[in-house]
């Protein structure tokens, strides 16, 4: 992507391994192009400088190729699916997530998706004993991380 790619933090060791699943990472992801950092959480779509939330530099960055789309069509874009598809209301840490944000806008700029690894996290989590139990208490989680500014509101406001 022009000054762009898919970037990934990952996990935090103790929840790697569910009941002997091997688990890669929890993963969050955003997308950086434009010289800017986009991800949606709880709050809707932020934006914020590379590596500018709390959860700081990525620990891998995959970079999923080019694009020509200007910023101007971009950051429209961006405000379209801020007011539909990624209200912060939508968030579900299961089934409407960063990572989903960020395999629509990468396949926007690109063409491309990114890594099925990090997109079929969700479902090999619920597929354990220990994920269906945990699931009530996941399904209840909202995450915004923080250190970002809300993207396509008035003045930044939620």
């Amino acid at each position: 992507m022009e000054n762009g790619h898919c970037l990934t933090a990952s996990s935090h060791p103790d929840i790697t391994n569910l009941q002997g699943k091997q688990l890669e990472g929890i993963w969050h992801t955003s997308i950086v192009v434009h010289k800017d950092e986009f991800f949606f959480g709880s709050g809707g779509i932020s934006s914020c400088p590379p590596g500018g939330t709390l959860l700081g530099p990525p620990d891998s960055v995959v970079d999923v190729g080019s694009t020509e789309v200007t910023e101007e069509i971009f950051l429209e874009y961006l405000s379209s699916l801020g007011e539909s598809l990624f209200r912060g209301e939508a968030y579900n840490l299961f089934e409407h997530n960063c990572n989903t944000f960020s395999n629509e806008v990468a396949q926007f700029l690109t063409g491309r998706k990114i890594p099925s690894y990090i997109t079929d996290l969700p479902s090999e989590v619920l597929s354990t004993p220990f994920g269906q139990a945990l699931r009530p208490l996941l399904d209840s989680i909202q995450i915004q991380p923080p250190g970002g500014s809300a993207v396509g509101r008035p003045n930044g406001q939620s």
